[in-house]
């Protein structure tokens, strides 16, 4: 009988934040600096296809709205959830949401949108000088390493992160 060998080793690491991230657009503004500034000194490389891949990039986002919706009396009576797969499209779908009177009627009480509540969600790529691929992901209360098997790699985002007051 053949035994499965370990072939590499991937980790994970998280960190948790203090505080979660205030605003999608402070939110968007860490992960376009991530990606611009290249924190990390991921390399880009040629792909498959034969198509030039940046060093860091979009692999995965997502983004849900929040409206509440509340009665004469001042009490939540109704939620509406929306996950959105790009910031544009997240805002545009809360408006309308908010604008929506044929809703606010059905639900019995007035929108209002429920911002602390929200979540973003993005998963960033990137690409060692090694040639292995790691991912970081951000949401709003934490950032999580994966897929990394150099402990430098992790030094490196550890020693950024530490940088950035968003991410205490």
């Amino acid at each position: 009988m053949a035994d499965f060998v370990q072939t590499t080793v991937n980790k994970t690491a998280v960190r948790d934040l203090a505080v979660p991230i205030v605003s999608v657009t402070s939110f968007n503004n860490l992960i376009q600096s991530v990606i611009d500034d290249n924190p990390f000194g991921c390399v880009g490389y040629t792909g498959a296809d034969g198509e030039a891949v940046a060093p860091v990039v979009r692999n995965r986002e997502h983004y849900t709205a929040k409206v509440n919706f509340i009665n004469g009396e001042g009490k939540r009576i109704g939620t509406v959830s929306l996950q959105s797969p790009t910031i544009t499209a997240f805002e545009a779908n809360a408006a309308a949401v908010m604008e929506d009177a044929t809703i606010a009627a059905a639900m019995g009480g007035e929108a209002v949108r429920n911002s602390p509540g929200e979540t973003y969600y993005a998963q960033l790529k990137c690409h060692d000088p090694s040639g292995d691929d790691f991912y970081v992901t951000f949401t709003r209360k934490t950032v999580r390493l994966s897929s990394y098997q150099d402990d430098t790699i992790r030094n490196a985002v550890e020693t950024w992160a530490d940088t950035v007051g968003t991410l205490e």
